[in-house]
């Protein structure tokens, strides 16, 4: 996917001003490292008086098990999933700008694995929403994880 939506400007406003028409600022599915600048500066609204940001990183651990590494597959139907996800959430909460990437490929401890921001009036429902973000994109987008443990066992899990 890996594109922004439209930026377009307020009758009357300032040059790169966005409209509020579209709170859907960003969603991307990439193979290369994601930027929380990026992600950050996507959702910036004059109108916002919070924003939340939720970091996923890779861990060197998981269930007890040491990992060693993992990585990330999509299936075709990520990205509409991803808008979908995105779009509800904008629909269910007064969002002013709401941005969302995850990285495909393979991932080292320490990596970005996603980047989700929501902002909002208010700090509550900034919360509310980046939470309700990256619980429906965890388990709505398919998208797996295939992680490598260091004792030479691996798994796949099902939703990332």
């Amino acid at each position: 996917m890996d594109r922004m939506t439209s930026l377009d400007e307020h009758p009357g406003g300032h040059p790169g001003e966005r409209a509020a028409a579209d709170p859907v600022r960003l969603l991307a599915i990439r193979d290369t490292p994601l930027s929380v600048d990026e992600v950050f500066a996507a959702v910036g609204d004059a109108a916002a008086g919070g924003t939340a940001l939720f970091v996923g990183t890779v861990r060197d651990h998981d269930g007890g098990a040491d990992v060693a590494g993992l990585g990330y597959s999509a299936h075709p139907s990520a990205e509409e999933e991803l808008r979908k996800v995105a779009e509800k959430v904008a629909a269910d909460f007064p969002v002013r700008a709401l941005a969302a990437v995850h990285r495909v490929g393979e991932l080292a401890i320490g990596d970005l694995a996603v980047v989700v921001a929501v902002s909002c009036p208010h700090r509550a429902e900034a919360f509310e929403a980046c939470r309700r973000l990256i619980d429906d994109l965890k388990r709505d987008v398919p998208i797996w994880k295939h992680q490598r443990f260091s004792d030479g066992t691996e798994e796949w899990v099902g939703a990332c």
